[in-house]
């Protein structure tokens, strides 16, 4: 099995969009774009919206630019364009403020996958990629997306080491944890980490951290490694905005071969004019109230308590929108959800 096809359960997701932007800004480096893999233009024109969505609301979102990253889990095909998404994140990008908001939407959130089928919502990527997955954020959330990254595990794993390491604060459950995590990182990626013995603050390297992000077993579950992730995210964003050109230029090495977006060069280099103004203001999980329900065969799910209004809570935490009016399709998703849930 070669590096390539290596993979680990992909678990920071969001860093690329920045990593990207920052990459075109090195002009140099701006022949090495078309080394990114992108889906048919086809494909992406089949990526859905709500058509009941209050005109209000979109003229809202369009002061933002929203995307979709996605996280596979795909170690044995080394495939970014099909697999369960193990991480889900949505960002925007205010288009004013350059505010950036980042919401993990929990991988097993019960929800409409496409054609009226519920289930884990991390089965529409697998289901169809990230046109399936895309719209099925689109439907269930009221969104109006149509951009997404999807990026490979070793390339986050090296830049973090290209970076000089993240520091985080872990405890000692978290400590012990990570022993299984990076005994794995290891042995997929050929270095030699070492865990730490207690917990503390450390600067920890490309397969500490991610194996920090992979944790799930401690209080909280996988809530609780939701949040570690975008804690990671974080600081990489911290690091990528102090980098130098030459460290800069080693990620583009790194990461071109080993992304799959949506956006063409000229968006990538439109996001590049504005990277050092970025700033991160805010993270969440979505939904932001719920309950585990057992569902037969469909097993444990993680249902929106309500769906309806969880929705109005993500528009506030991602668009500022105090007056946001639920669409009837989520209203009748949210209905489905409950009486599935009430069975």
């Amino acid at each position: 099995m070669t590096r390539k096809k290596q993979k680990v359960k992909i678990v920071l997701v969001i860093v690329e969009l920045l990593i990207l932007a920052i990459l075109a800004v090195v002009l140099y480096g701006v022949s090495k774009l078309n080394r990114i893999d992108r889906p048919g233009s086809d494909m992406m024109n089949q990526v859905e919206v709500n058509d009941d969505i209050e005109q209000e609301v979109l003229e809202v979102t369009e002061g933002f630019k929203t995307i979709a990253l996605f996280g596979l889990d795909n170690r044995s095909n080394g495939n970014l364009s099909s697999g369960n998404s193990d991480v889900i994140i949505i960002a925007t990008i205010n288009n004013e403020t350059q505010e950036v908001k980042m919401c993990s939407v929990y991988r097993d959130t019960y929800l409409d996958t496409g054609g009226g089928k519920f289930r884990k919502c991390n089965a529409a990527f697998a289901k169809g990629g990230p046109q399936a997955a895309i719209t099925m954020l689109n439907k269930n959330l009221d969104l109006n997306v149509s951009d997404y990254v999807t990026v490979d595990f070793n390339a986050v794993v090296e830049c973090i080491d290209l970076l000089g390491g993240v520091e985080l604060t872990i405890t000692d459950e978290e400590a012990h944890y990570m022993i299984g995590y990076v005994k794995e990182l290891n042995e997929l990626t050929g270095n030699t980490s070492e865990v730490p013995e207690i917990g503390g603050t450390y600067v920890l390297d490309g397969v500490q951290a991610t194996a920090y992000a992979r944790i799930r077993y401690t209080a909280g579950n996988d809530y609780k490694r939701a949040e570690r992730q975008r804690t990671v995210i974080a600081k990489m964003v911290e690091k990528v905005q102090q980098s130098d050109l030459k460290t800069l230029n080693s990620m583009i090495n790194v990461m071109f071969d080993d992304i799959e977006t949506s956006f063409s060069n000229k968006d990538l280099i439109t996001l590049a004019a504005k990277i050092f103004e970025y700033e991160l203001s805010g993270s969440a999980g979505f939904p932001f109230t719920k309950k585990e329900v057992k569902l037969g065969s469909k097993g444990l799910v993680v249902a929106p308590d309500t769906l309806e209004s969880n929705v109005a809570e993500l528009h506030r935490f991602l668009y500022n929108n105090e007056e946001y009016v639920p669409s009837s399709t989520v209203k009748a998703n949210s209905m489905k959800i409950e009486s599935d849930v009430e069975e």
